[in-house]
């Protein structure tokens, strides 16, 4: 009898579905079917066949998004209200895929420049890298899957997913929309095994590229261990910094904030998490943010009214809770929260000036807190910003031109936000991250260029 996992909600505990954990015989069965696929360029699909293939796909997405919304909401957490906004980017990403095809485009080498390169003519073509591994989080199940996947079967590279075994009906329900519109099997597969047969499938030499989103311990242990040529993405998490001036539009920013910080109980690695405010404006930023964090509503996901569910594993709101008890200890004030909500949900949380050696101040939260630190000096914030071992988005809130660019590029980060929170993301834009939070660059259109390779040929000809 094979061995199972239990999807189970991580609000109340219920069961969803059981599914079957995959043995390596499986795992190397769709690896060399992924391999001969890849082998053989003549089995590719046509680049109008794709396209027609991801068009379809993303209009039964879009049929069935409520029902997507709810099972997604179901299995990990996240409020049905942030689902659907989920499921509606998942629908333009499928799009967007379909759409850039034509911008994968090769160019033209110059020849005849010297003696040794007359009569020769150089092109370059992309074509695709081969077999691709998509290793996937929890925290937006559905669209996680789109950036990994999606890109692959644009480009043609066959692909081997393996989703959260916390969070893997919205991956099914994506390939399954991928079949239904056309997609044979072979070029997409999910797989969920245990962890040894997870890192026999990442580190296997017939692999070409590793997409991974999840801890950077893991993340980083797997690109040691892959076989060399092997293109990596790597998404991690981070601890993302606000810069707050005198001058900010403070009313404007209060909404940002709080949707940056608590947005899917904070389980977001773009989250707001570290606030930095100028001394003169600490306390009316703190009040305003205590007020709309008051208000949030805490509970079921499957709620509409819901805007905070559930951490995915009740042992993450322990670890969050003894975080938030280490502050405390070390002279942070609670502003507001600071305590369990039953078992699996977690007060939205606002810590006023936490030690900077606390847990919260140097590490990944990935919960529903928001810690504020009052400063004087704006350097000393740019450097207590930077001093993490994290580098994903950060962003400064100012009305002073000169003041933002200056602190854009003195932040450490590979985006940054002027007067918006940490956490806008739209889904053609480049994302990715530097230091401890990542390598590579994401990204519908970054994934497909980085899922294909460019080769050139030279053509000589002969002088009449």
């Amino acid at each position: 009898m094979s061995e199972k996992i239990k999807v189970t909600s991580p609000y109340d505990g219920h069961l969803i579905k059981e599914i079957d954990l995959d043995d390596w015989a499986k795992v190397d069965g769709m690896l060399a079917t992924a391999k001969s696929l890849a082998d053989d360029r003549r089995q590719c699909l046509m680049i109008p066949e794709r396209i027609k293939i991801l068009e379809k796909t993303a209009q039964l997405v879009e049929d069935r998004l409520e029902n997507f919304a709810l099972q997604a909401a179901e299995e990990g957490g996240k409020p049905l209200i942030d689902s659907r906004v989920e499921l509606v980017r998942a629908v333009n990403g499928i799009q967007e895929a379909a759409r850039s095809l034509n911008h994968l485009v090769g160019r033209e080498i110059p020849m005849n420049l010297n003696a040794a390169s007359l009569n020769r003519m150089a092109y370059t073509l992309r074509e695709p890298i081969g077999v691709v591994i998509a290793v996937s989080a929890f925290n937006h199940p559905f669209n996680l899957i789109v950036h990994q996947v999606i890109p692959a079967v644009a480009v043609g590279c066959p692909v081997i997913v393996k989703p959260a075994e916390t969070t893997p009906i919205s991956c099914i329900n994506l390939l399954n929309c991928l079949y239904e519109a056309g997609l044979p099997k072979e070029w997409a597969q999910m797989t969920l095994c245990n962890l040894e047969n997870a890192e026999k499938l990442v580190t296997d030499s017939r692999v070409a590229f590793l997409t991974f989103i999840g801890s950077a311990k893991v993340g980083w242990m797997l690109r040691s261990k892959v076989n060399p040529g092997v293109r990596c993405v790597l998404e991690h998490g981070g601890a993302a910094p606000v810069i707050v001036e005198p001058d900010a539009d403070i009313d404007a920013m209060l909404p940002l904030l709080t949707k940056g910080g608590f947005y899917h109980a904070g389980q977001v690695c773009v989250s707001v998490q570290r606030v930095f405010v100028h001394e003169s404006i600490v306390d009316k930023v703190s009040k305003g943010l205590v007020e709309l964090a008051k208000k949030l509503v805490v509970g079921d996901p499957s709620d509409t009214k819901t805007e905070i569910g559930p951490l995915i594993l009740e042992r993450e709101v322990d670890r969050v809770d003894q975080w938030v008890q280490e502050a405390k200890q070390g002279g942070a004030e609670i502003l507001t929260g600071g305590k369990k909500q039953g078992t699996t949900c977690y007060e939205p949380t606002i810590i006023l000036n936490p030690p900077k050696a606390a847990k919260v101040s140097t590490e990944e939260i990935f919960g529903p807190v928001v810690c504020i630190y009052s400063y004087k000096d704006r350097d000393e914030a740019i450097k207590q910003a930077n001093d993490v071992p994290f580098s994903f988005q950060a962003s400064v809130f100012t009305k002073n031109l000169d003041v933002a660019l200056d602190t854009m590029k003195r932040l450490e980060a590979l985006t940054v936000m002027i007067n918006d929170h940490t956490a806008f993301r739209v889904d053609w834009m480049p994302f990715g991250a530097r230091k401890k939070s990542g390598l590579g660059v994401g990204g519908i259109v970054p994934t497909m260029e980085e899922m294909t390779e460019e080769k050139m040929f030279v053509i000589k000809t002969v002088e009449q």
